[in-house]
């Protein structure tokens, strides 16, 4: 399956308190349109992971650009943080509240590990377990607990919390890439016996180079993680570069680099990924602080264009929309997107009360969490296909007869 999208806002979410939505009728409400936007994200996460392979237009760009694929990260990273800003409306005991705040992003960083580890061998096999050398630490779950840890520290002990994007940029484009070299290891299908180590030598020695071989974020996972543990197929094979086959089998004549491993959700990237939550924050301050629906909607819709409009104009000073990077105008212009779908979500849920139209991806927000392991992290399709007839390949899923 393709690369998970991912969850977990309910565990930022999961003390929300009821806020005064108003209403002409009196009386405290929760706010329903976060849950309905954490639902749209849980669909959309769905929807471009099954539908993606059929529909290359829906799922993530190869490289720079945006496809709808794209936008799910942001989303769920951006209501963690309006989020945050509710569950933190009063934070009675500092420490306390850090330290519940560092149990949540353990919690889900090692959900993050097991899901998307490396332990769960995937549909097409009914293996499952580890090899230490080779899992990967990093995910999108683990994202997300970096971001939502972040911005909860900010929301805790800060006053004012301002993002600088003075470090991103310095190591972005600061950083000297070196030619370097990587091993692909060539293995049989029982996953056991190795065929043989190919070597490949990436040239590069250049510096704030932003494309899929020589940039600074992927140096800094192969240096502090080891490109053992990174993601083993990334979404960059599919440039026409690469010449990727059906099968996903990248040939010895594409570029090394296709060959190499890469992390969308790598070290340097969290920097501005956790600058969502951040940003997410001043969102939920805004619907915390103010009662009134349109005091809300105004000042969500200028911080909303604001944003698009800045991002849109570093992506034309050629600050490329990228994912995989996650560039300043990505963020940017994601936040923004996820700003006006919010305050969409708001006027239809919380304004004008039109709850039935959006019940169920209400239900999805509600339970994003068993949604995720159930559906879009396979381990549902997996343990249908545990049990089969006679022998493994003849199990409910997959009854095509294997070699």
């Amino acid at each position: 399956m393709a690369e998970c999208e991912a969850l977990l806002v309910h565990a930022a979410d999961e003390e929300q308190p009821e806020l005064v939505v108003a209403r002409k009728s009196t009386g405290a409400a929760r706010i329903a349109s976060l849950d309905v936007f954490r639902g749209l994200c849980v669909f959309l996460m769905t929807f471009v992971d099954y539908a993606g392979s059929v529909l290359p237009v829906i799922a993530h760009s190869p490289w720079n650009g945006l496809h709808l694929a794209d936008f799910v990260t942001p989303f769920f990273l951006f209501v963690a943080g309006v989020s945050l800003a509710l569950v933190h409306k009063k934070v009675p005991i500092r420490v306390e509240a850090t330290q519940k705040a560092i149990q949540r992003a353990l919690k889900l960083f090692f959900l993050g590990v097991l899901l998307q580890g490396g332990y769960l061998h995937g549909v097409d096999s009914l293996t499952f377990g580890v090899d230490i050398e080779r899992i990967r630490w990093l995910g999108i779950l683990q994202r997300i607990a970096i971001g939502y840890f972040v911005a909860a520290l900010c929301e805790i002990w800060l006053p004012c919390q301002r993002w600088r994007g003075e470090a991103y940029f310095g190591l972005s484009y600061g950083l000297y890439v070196p030619d370097w070299q990587f091993q692909e290891l060539r293995s049989s299908p029982n996953l056991l016996l190795a065929k043989d180590v190919n070597v490949y030598t990436v040239k590069c020695s250049v510096r704030g180079d932003l494309g899929p071989a020589c940039n600074s974020a992927g140096m800094i996972d192969r240096y502090v993680l080891g490109i053992d543990h990174l993601y083993t197929k990334p979404v960059y094979r599919n440039l026409k570069y690469c010449n990727v086959s059906k099968h996903g089998e990248v040939p010895e004549s594409a570029p090394a680099w296709c060959h190499a491993s890469f992390d969308p959700e790598g070290i340097l990237s969290s920097l501005t990924a956790a600058a969502t939550c951040i940003i997410g924050l001043q969102y939920g301050h805004i619907l915390a602080q103010s009662q009134d629906h349109k005091e809300r909607l105004q000042n969500w819709s200028i911080f909303s264009c604001s944003l698009m409009a800045l991002g849109l104009f570093l992506a034309c000073l050629g600050i490329p929309l990228n994912k995989s990077l996650y560039t300043i105008s990505y963020l940017l212009v994601t936040l923004a997107s996820a700003g006006i779908t919010f305050c969409t979500l708001y006027v239809l849920v919380d304004v004008y009360s039109w709850r039935r139209l959006t019940f169920v991806l209400e239900w999805m927000g509600k339970h994003s969490l068993s949604i995720f392991i159930l559906v879009t992290s396979n381990i549902a399709v997996i343990a249908i296909q545990g049990f089969y007839w006679g022998a493994p390949n003849n199990n409910i899923v997959l009854t095509t007869e294997k070699p």
